[in-house]
């Protein structure tokens, strides 16, 4: 089986084409070093070439709405009109549990490209993901008052990247579901801590303030609405764990 990753050299990309390898299938990698543009569709038909399946799991960095829907309709449009071009049968995409409770900033994004996706003539899945555990280092390194390193509070259940990119690689491989069952990490966890917990890990040793950062979305995470329901399906890795495995 053939099956194309967009994004495939990012956090969870690269887990996909790791985990696609592993289970005996060709991966290609769909990304501006491989010759492939997804906001102009340049190279997509070449790429997408006797390709079976393709996991989405491009991304964009902007907390603007109007930037993250902009950049999801358009890449995402663009990939599934070459993948029907291609004679693609199965189109996976990545998103966010709650995005639908929280249809704010780049979350409003990510709800635009699950329409477009759910509009798409090829059959396709959903995979709706907790945060990852990466998500305390980006914290960490973002979120910051001046000099000052803040925690932002949350409630949230993070997931290894790892452990999604398996999951986006198996639903790939098998029939299209529409929306599949969620996929969060083993356990509730406090953003603030997390993002605490790295600081010390790395070696910082200086005072970070627990903060409630202001916005709809992060009052609704700080509100649980970022949380799987009970019919999720869940990883084994635990946010202590991944961080034992960093060294």
């Amino acid at each position: 089986m053939r099956i194309a990753v967009a994004g495939g050299t990012g956090v969870v990309g690269s887990h996909v084409v790791e985990a696609v390898r592993a289970n005996g299938h060709d991966a290609v990698v769909l990304s501006r070093g491989s010759g492939v543009d997804l906001i102009t569709g340049s190279g997509l038909d070449a790429a997408l070439a006797g390709v079976d399946a393709v996991v989405d799991t491009a991304n964009v960095s902007t907390l603007k709405a109007d930037a993250a829907v902009r950049f999801f309709e358009t890449a995402t449009g663009n990939l599934i009109t070459a993948a029907e071009r291609a004679g693609v049968r199965h189109v996976v995409l990545l998103s966010i549990v709650g995005v639908d409770r929280m249809p704010y900033d780049y979350y409003a994004g990510k709800i635009a490209q699950e329409r477009v996706v759910e509009a798409s003539p090829v059959p396709w899945t959903i995979l709706r993901a907790t945060q990852f555990h990466e998500f305390a280092a980006q914290l960490f390194a973002q979120a910051k008052v001046g000099p000052l390193h803040v925690a932002p509070r949350a409630r949230v259940q993070p997931v290894a990247a790892r452990e999604v990119g398996a999951r986006l690689a198996a639903l790939a491989a098998g029939p299209a579901q529409g929306r599949a069952a969620d996929f969060a990490g083993p356990r509730e966890e406090r953003l603030d801590d997390m993002v605490k917990a790295y600081a010390r890990h790395i070696g910082h040793g200086g005072w970070i303030p627990s903060v409630s950062l202001p916005g709809p979305q992060m009052k609704g995470m700080r509100s649980g609405l970022a949380l799987p329901g009970p019919g999720a399906l869940l990883g084994t890795q635990t946010f202590t764990e991944s961080l034992a495995a960093l060294g």
